[in-house]
């Protein structure tokens, strides 16, 4: 709710699966979305989803911990995102 209150749209989501039909519907519309944050929980099951934008400019998809804490898959996508572009580890 945090992200609402500073003005971004929202999308609940309560499994894996509305999480992916939520994807695919905000990704495939008439609106578009720059920047992506999905939750790391969630990540873990759209990684095939999230996988088909890594090298597409828009949208970036950020992953951020959910409430239980850092699973370090955000860490891993921006090392990996920092690798792509720069050819090497400079992290």
């Amino acid at each position: 709710m945090g992200f609402k209150a500073l003005g971004l749209d929202i999308f609940p989501v309560d499994n894996a699966e509305e999480a992916r039909h939520t994807l695919r519907a905000i990704t495939h519309g008439d609106d578009s979305y720059a920047i992506l944050y999905v939750e790391e929980n969630l990540a873990q099951a759209l990684e095939h989803d999230i996988e088909r934008f890594k090298d597409e400019p828009t949208p970036a998809i950020i992953l951020i911990p959910g409430r239980d804490g850092s699973l370090g898959l955000g860490q891993s996508a921006l090392q990996a995102a920092v690798e792509r572009a720069v050819g090497t580890n400079i992290l």
